[in-house]
């Protein structure tokens, strides 16, 4: 019998969820030992035209990640949808559009006004940008098509998984394709589609152990102006920390080790907007009634919205800034 066949693809995204699957070590031995490995541009010399002639449903499995920021991204979504069985969305960006979803705090012009004439680091005298079609003596030259807002990658295709995080826990991406080989090898049924695999329902403060008191502040502080009290919640002592709003699963290991939480797992299943349960989980610590003072507190946190939607901005309600 042929072995199950296997895509990893990387779309708008830093290229970390790469390196996670190969920070699992000897065990990515197991995995090239089931899986034919079909398409992985990213280490093996594949090219879009082999996904192209494959039937539908060819591969078994694709682990999608990054968010959808071009033409080019939204071309493979769709063809990797159409030539697999299970389509994943592996890591923040394709979840929740995570870093280069706050593109969305602009529109595609300002960002090109900025990188490509404004920016301090550019020298550009002639006001070069970048053009989709360029015609040439030999044909007509094409590059992907920047969009004017971030997508994640269910609001362009239809998803069966998640895999959150950024990237993924590499125990817990040893987890989920050792359940993934198991439940294929065996004939089990999968998970019910929509499932979060490799996280849970609980909050990142769940897997905490640092203390809560219910203390208020008076002021937000960075992580680098105080020594914080290796005990205590790290939101009480003045440090925004997103595990009030955050999915559990990654272990806690960034607040176990004095680190805030950043948000990267996502929302829980029970909440709509991360952004929106963070900003009531800061309310909940200011120790004012007084607007101005209030004020004052919420301004003491650098970049407010960058913080709470970090990870987020496309898949929450507000989606994008409005121009």
């Amino acid at each position: 019998m042929s072995k199950p066949k296997l895509a990893v693809y990387w779309a708008a995204s830093c290229g970390g969820c790469d390196i996670a699957i190969l920070d699992i070590e000897e065990k990515i031995l197991d995995v090239a030992d089931f899986f034919d490995v079909v398409f992985w541009p990213c280490a093996f010399d594949f090219k879009y035209d082999d996904v192209r002639r494959m039937a539908d449903k060819e591969i078994t499995l694709t682990l999608f990640n990054g968010s959808i920021r071009n033409t080019e991204n939204y071309e493979i979504a769709k063809l990797l949808r159409e030539k697999s069985v299970v389509l994943c969305a592996f890591g923040s960006c394709a979840s929740e559009g995570c870093i280069p979803g706050l593109a969305n705090l602009h529109d595609r012009q300002s960002i090109f006004e900025y990188v490509y004439k404004d920016s301090p680091s550019v020298d550009n005298e002639q006001d070069v940008v970048p053009q989709s079609r360029t015609p040439v003596e030999e044909g007509v030259l094409t590059i992907p098509e920047m969009w004017d807002t971030v997508h994640t990658l269910g609001q362009v295709v239809d998803v069966d998984y998640m895999i959150p995080g950024c990237p993924p826990q590499s125990d817990q991406i040893i987890a989920v394709v050792s359940t993934i080989i198991d439940i294929l090898k065996n004939g089990k049924e999968l998970p019910p589609k929509g499932s979060i695999l490799g996280a849970t329902d609980k909050s990142c403060c769940d897997e905490c152990s640092r203390k809560r008191d219910v203390k208020k502040i008076k002021k937000f502080v960075r992580p680098f102006e105080i020594i914080p009290d290796p005990d205590i919640c790290l939101m009480e002592q003045g440090i925004i920390c997103m595990g009030p709003a955050t999915r559990a699963g990654c272990g806690a290991k960034c607040v176990s080790a004095g680190v805030p939480c950043r948000g990267c797992y996502g929302k829980t299943s029970n909440v709509r907007d991360q952004g929106a349960k963070m900003a009531t989980a800061i309310a909940s610590v200011i120790d004012s009634i007084d607007p101005d003072e209030i004020q004052a507190i919420v301004d003491s946190i650098p970049d407010l919205i960058g913080t709470c939607y970090r990870f987020s901005l496309p898949d929450s309600m507000l989606r994008r800034v409005q121009v």
